[in-house]
């Protein structure tokens, strides 16, 4: 009788016996790319898990993984699946607050740390976390003279369970066959977005499942390869670069840092990729400054060839009807522009990708998918093991989310909140029985927190979150992400925040993009010394109010939302960021927390002042605090009255 291949760690001995000299993972290690097959990787996880076990891990116990994206990190997870523990992954960017938060909340008893700073991090914790016992590092580099007694090297824990094995053979395979589809597989932690994060939990069944549902409905083989360098506390990584691995057999490869994504990226040339909005929105943000900086022949047959491409280059990938001379022309922009920015991006060989998280600007989405490379939005969640909704081959739209995945039902109740079910479903919230109760019936449709709608042919629209969703003063809809989208699409705005439930009219707060501005303005021989000094800059304000109006010209010719144009914004002194609470690790924005936090700002957008006075705390990711001062211009912009036709929304220049 065949064996259900219903955990992880028995898909990996199932890949090891079929397909065990394929290779499964790949590392970049000074400049070079180390490859272990499906073999390798069960005898490392083999060796990892018996150390641990002879440590003292015992079914239940959590494993909590910090660090970049490792190979060894990734065999940590299985390691302790095998055993019948639980991996808790805790953002690597995390500061030391956030860390122990989590350490205690899912009372870890072990910990496995990439290399001395995670290792300092977790060190600066344990005070607070009674359960943790035991610290295991994989770079011991930096750690010489560290001599606490429950440090242990990753090589060392491995040499532990080599010894074991020897000494208990079948212990191992004893322990994976008592595992089950019903069983914890991984404790996720949400982002934050409204305050401490929540403990996502999801069985096996739900990760696999839905996980080779995706595969399947997508055609993913094991020939395919992913470049894993999102972070691995996100449950996005976990489906694309291990869930979806192990169910099909394809290899995951990891980059050598983060500063060395992008060449990696072109070194590897994936054929499966993820992203979110920003990733894109960066990436295209490159090549514009670029553009700019190109000879005067360069530019005029990257645009020429672009607007070839932005007519015809989608419904050539759909498959839809061309004329000859369009495809001819499309052809000779193949040659001379598409291909070569696709490989210099490292899309060449990219067959499926994706996007979600965020909504992604319609010029951004066109952008890609005129360059024949096949982006795709998703919607999902970590609630649901990320799957919901797929955009079908053939039917890609900008705004729309696609049509359910394979298993999933949605519905939308009669406030317009998306509900849902299907086998992707957590089980709960991590000791949080009221949050589960809030989230999840006992029907089984969970709530969603987002408000939409279906569209022809079955594709969901989402609007916005349910609870950001509200009125002006006069009962204009206000849709602040739909509005901070909009301003997102030009390349200098990094962030917007919205405002406006509830007042006469809307207001934002801006942050520029610093190296979109700054190649804009040394250009335009503007000098500046600090984020700060550049955007508090004359013709830098002038410039994003350019944008605003932009916006607003857009929003006119929307009969709902023309009401809830933009009458004044301001441009912060400081970028957002994760580390002062203002985004989460995910770089979603905290609204309330900003609302809270800038309130003298968000007042003063809604006086006559022109201008604002403020002082900011700051804090460091080693825990240090600093002060920003700063007197930020308020600026108007013209608002339109509603218009029979908006010229159309496109990036700045």
């Amino acid at each position: 009788m065949s064996v259900a291949l219903d955990t992880f760690p028995k898909l990996l001995l199932d890949h090891a016996r079929r397909r065990g000299g394929r290779p499964a993972n790949r590392e970049k290690d000074y400049g070079i790319w180390q490859s272990w097959s499906w073999a390798a990787v069960a005898r490392e996880v083999g060796d990892l898990a018996c150390g641990l076990a002879a440590m003292g891990f015992r079914r239940g116990d959590k494993l909590a993984i910090i660090g970049d994206n490792r190979p060894r990190l990734y065999w940590a997870m299985t390691a302790a699946q095998a055993l019948g523990g639980v991996p808790v992954p805790i953002y690597q960017d995390a500061v030391a607050e956030e860390t122990a938060f989590v350490l205690a909340h899912a009372e870890a008893r072990f910990a496995i740390a990439e290399d001395q700073e995670q290792v300092d991090k977790l060190l600066a914790a344990k005070d607070r976390v009674p359960s943790l016992e035991a610290i295991v590092y994989s770079d011991p580099r930096g750690l010489r003279h560290y001599r606490q007694p429950f440090l242990f090297s990753y090589a060392a824990v491995q040499e532990k369970g080599r010894e074991l094995a020897a000494a208990k053979p079948g212990f191992l395979e004893a322990e994976i066959a008592k595992g089950k589809g019903a069983d914890t597989a991984i404790i996720v932690y949400t982002s934050g977005t409204t305050g401490q994060p929540k403990g996502v939990v999801l069985s096996f069944d739900n990760v696999i499942v839905t996980a080779r549902n995706a595969a399947e409905r997508e055609g993913l083989s094991e020939t395919d390869e992913v470049l894993a360098y999102l972070p691995m506390a996100w449950v996005g990584d976990h489906i694309f670069s291990f869930a979806q691995s192990y169910c099909v057999g394809f290899c995951v490869s990891c980059p050598e840092s983060a500063a060395t994504v992008m060449l990696d990226l072109r070194e590897l040339g994936p054929t499966y990729f993820f992203a979110p909005p920003r990733i894109y929105e960066n990436i295209l943000t490159q090549v514009m400054i670029r553009m700019e900086d190109a000879g005067w022949l360069k530019r005029r047959l990257f645009h020429a060839f672009m607007n070839v491409a932005r007519r015809v280059g989608a419904r050539l990938l759909d498959g839809q009807k061309v004329g000859l001379l369009d495809r001819a022309c499309y052809a000779l922009g193949q040659l001379l522009v598409y291909g070569p920015l696709r490989n210099a991006l490292g899309f060449s060989r990219i067959r499926l990708a994706y996007t979600a998280g965020e909504a992604i600007g319609p010029d951004i989405f066109t952008f890609y998918r005129s360059l024949g490379i096949n982006v795709k939005q998703l919607y999902g969640m970590t609630e649901c093991s990320v799957f919901l909704c797929i955009q079908p081959d053939g039917e890609v739209r900008p705004d729309t989310v696609g049509t359910p995945a394979t298993g999933v039902e949605i519905k939308i109740d009669e406030s317009g909140e998306v509900l849902y079910r299907g086998p992707g479903v957590f089980q709960g919230y991590f000791k949080n029985p009221e949050a589960t109760a809030a989230a999840k019936r006992a029907d089984g449709w969970v709530h969603s927190g987002d408000a939409g709608f279906f569209a022809e042919g079955g594709h969901l629209k989402i609007i916005d979150r349910a609870k950001d969703v509200g009125r002006l003063a006069d009962g204009t809809l206000f849709a602040p992400k739909y509005i901070e989208n909009k301003l997102k699409f030009f390349p200098y705005i990094k962030e917007a925040v919205a405002f406006g439930n509830g007042r006469d009219s809307v207001a934002a707060i801006l942050n520029i993009d610093l190296a979109a501005v700054g190649n804009w303005a040394e250009r335009r021989g503007i000098a500046y010394a600090s984020y700060q000094e550049l955007a508090a800059n004359e013709a830098v304000g002038e410039l994003l109010r350019g944008c605003v109006e932009q916006v607003n010209r857009d929003l006119a010719a929307e009969p709902a939302l023309a009401g809830s144009q933009i009458r004044r914004f301001l441009v912060l002194h400081k970028e957002l960021d994760a580390d002062d609470g203002e985004l989460t690790r995910t770089r979603k924005v905290r609204r309330g927390f900003i609302a809270e936090r800038y309130r003298v700002l968000v007042e003063a957008l809604y006086s006559t002042a022109p201008s604002v006075r403020i002082e900011t705390e700051v804090r460091f990711e080693d825990g240090r605090k600093g002060q920003i001062r700063a007197e930020l211009a308020i600026r108007e912009a013209a608002c339109l009255p509603l218009a029979r036709e908006a010229p159309p929304l496109r990036k700045a220049s």
